[in-house]
């Protein structure tokens, strides 16, 4: 084995009798080195942003989140609330309830969607850390109830945090396909504004955080809940709390951990992946032609050479592994040089953010670049496999020819 690769570090590195060869040989190389770059980046500008849009969504997503299989609301029994809070692994829980709303400041009016939280949901999420502008405070002191509205809705209707102009809210009421007069088809209260919060563009315009009650009173549900949302302790099992909580609301109730509550995006963003992945192998596979193309040449410029070495007694085993080695060595060089240069460009965009970001965002300015040390064994798994594939073929049937004694 050392004397092959000795022979094939030689065939690789002198220089050919035929330029063209050599031009390939380095063709070679770089196709393999520009396709693992690429791989690698791409694969970490994904990390990036999958971890950039989990961050966003841990921001409003609860650890475990309980809702009704049928219907909007349900009301929590007691009995359950109470096993709820003896789980192991459950620090707090919040009840928070939904619906949709007409809001209305000044002359300007949108639809939105008013959510009632009670006092625990700063505990439970991390939506106080994404305050815009004011605080997140809903009840004050004295029993006033504030509103939190999302930054994407305060721009469309002029508001901000202010405590003289109030916010109206108007909900369809129960009974209101009973009446002809429009003022009694709606309930409507007036609340001022505490605080605008940004997490990203479809939340931001789509959210106002009002109190529980004052929201239960606007639709005319004195108990009812959309969910009951669960912070996980410190040494919390996921699966094992999940599971009890599950056992103890049963078939009617629908319990959702992080990822199940955004399932659909992060399906989409693996199947992203795992798409560009295959283009891109696939490109490799392609830039791995090139190999074959020099290893055939190379065959054939050294059939002298084949014939001494046989001469010498250099049995046919021997001289394919020289030419498969001389392959392998080509994807090698390239795969590692590939991984180098993929690992500089990460770096730099994760220190320097050269590549910005198009459009107005204030949560990043340049594209996010995650790297793993997984993905970078299995691209190098990926390319040598590749390599070896590219190498033995030619090797396999073009040497035949020249090593029939």
């Amino acid at each position: 084995m050392k004397l092959s690769l000795y022979i094939a570090k030689r065939y690789l590195f002198a220089k050919k009798s035929r330029n063209a060869i050599n031009v390939i040989s380095a063709v070679s190389v770089a196709g393999v080195s520009v396709g693992t770059m690429a791989l690698i980046i791409i694969l970490s500008v994904f990390n990036g942003l999958e971890t950039l849009v989990t961050s966003i969504f841990n921001t409003v997503d609860p650890d475990l989140k309980i809702t009704a299989a049928e219907g909007k609301t349900f009301v929590p029994d007691s009995l359950r609330m109470k096993l709820l809070t003896e789980i192991n692994g459950v620090s707090c829980y919040s009840l928070t309830i939904e619906e949709n709303a007409l809001l209305k400041y000044d002359e300007r009016q949108v639809i939105a969607t008013i959510k009632g939280v009670d006092e625990n949901y700063v505990k439970v999420t991390s939506i106080d850390s994404s305050m815009w502008e004011g605080d997140f405070i809903l009840k004050s002191k004295t029993g006033w109830n504030y509103a939190v509205v999302g930054v994407g809705i305060a721009q469309y209707l002029g508001l901000r945090v202010n405590f003289v102009q109030p916010l109206w809210i108007y909900v369809p009421a129960k009974n209101s396909g009973n009446t002809l007069v429009p003022e009694e088809a709606f309930n409507n209260e007036y609340i001022s504004t505490s605080g605008l919060f940004q997490i990203e563009q479809e939340y931001d315009s789509k959210y106002v955080y009002v109190p529980i009650g004052f929201a239960r009173s606007l639709i005319e549900n004195k108990d009812g809940v959309s969910s009951i949302e669960i912070k996980f302790s410190g040494t919390a099992d996921e699966r094992t709390v999940q599971k009890n909580v599950t056992k103890i609301f049963g078939a009617g109730f629908v319990v959702q951990n992080k990822y199940e509550q955004q399932e659909i995006f992060y399906k989409v963003m693996r199947s992203e992946r795992l798409a560009i992945f295959f283009i891109l192998t696939l490109i490799l596979i392609i830039a791995s032609f090139n190999i074959i193309g020099s290893l055939t040449m190379l065959i054939i410029e050294k059939e002298r050479d084949i014939e001494i070495l046989k001469s010498l007694g250099a049995d046919n085993d021997l001289i394919r592994k020289i030419f498969i080695f001389e392959g392998w060595m080509i994807s090698i060089i390239g795969a590692f040089t590939g991984l180098l240069l993929g690992f500089i460009v990460c770096w730099l965009q994760q220190t320097y953010g050269f590549v910005k970001l198009q459009g107005e965002t204030l949560i990043m300015d340049y594209y996010p670049v995650v790297m793993k040390l997984r993905e970078f064994i299995i691209v190098l798994g990926t390319v040598l496999l590749i390599g070896f594939w590219a190498a033995w073929y030619p090797v396999r049937y073009l040497t035949k020819k020249y090593l029939i004694k």
